[in-house]
C-alpha cells in the first residue's frame, strides 16, 4: 500500500501553538492519531481567524465549511507536556473550497506529523456545497 505524502507549501502564513494534554495520550503513551486530529481542528480555527474568519461556521446564517478529507503524515512522536508548534498554509483553492496544509513540530523543533484536510463551503440550510465567497477566496490565494 502507498503511504500518504503531504506536500508542504514553500511558505505558511499562519502559526500556533498547543500543548499535548494528558488526555491526547494513547495506549502507547504517545500523542493519539485521534487527539492529533483534533489539536489541528483546533490549529484549523485559529487560521481562520487569522484569514479574517470569525467561525467555521456561522449559526445565524448556517453558512460554513465542512471538512471533506483528512491527510496524516506522522514522522515522530508527541508526548505529555510537549508544545506543538504548528504552522498553517491555504493551498489548492477552488471554486468551492480549499485546503489547508499543517507542519507540525515540538518544541525542540522535531518533525512531528504533516497534515491537510480539505474544506469545502456548505450551506447547512440546503446541505449542499456553495461557491466559495469572493472575499475568502482572496484571502486564500
Amino acid at each position: 500500500m502507498a503511504r500518504v505524502k503531504v506536500a508542504l507549501p514553500d511558505t505558511f502564513s499562519c502559526t500556533t501553538e498547543i500543548p499535548v494534554r494528558i488526555t491526547d495520550l494513547n495506549y502507547g503513551g504517545h500523542l493519539g492519531n485521534d487527539a492529533l486530529l483534533g489539536i489541528l481542528h483546533e490549529a484549523r480555527v485559529q487560521f481562520l481567524r487569522s484569514i479574517g474568519m470569525e467561525n467555521d461556521y456561522d449559526p445565524v446564517s448556517k453558512l460554513g465549511l465542512i471538512m471533506v478529507d483528512v491527510a496524516m503524515e506522522y514522522k515522530g512522536e508527541a508526548f505529555h507536556g510537549d508544545v506543538l508548534h504548528i504552522k498553517m498554509a491555504a493551498a489548492d483553492p477552488n471554486k468551492y473550497g480549499f485546503d489547508v496544509v499543517y507542519h507540525v513540530h515540538n518544541q525542540t523543533g522535531k518533525e512531528i506529523a504533516r497534515a491537510k484536510t480539505g474544506m469545502l463551503c456548505f450551506d447547512y440550510n440546503t446541505r449542499k456545497l456553495r461557491l466559495l465567497p469572493e472575499a475568502l477566496a482572496a484571502q486564500v490565494q
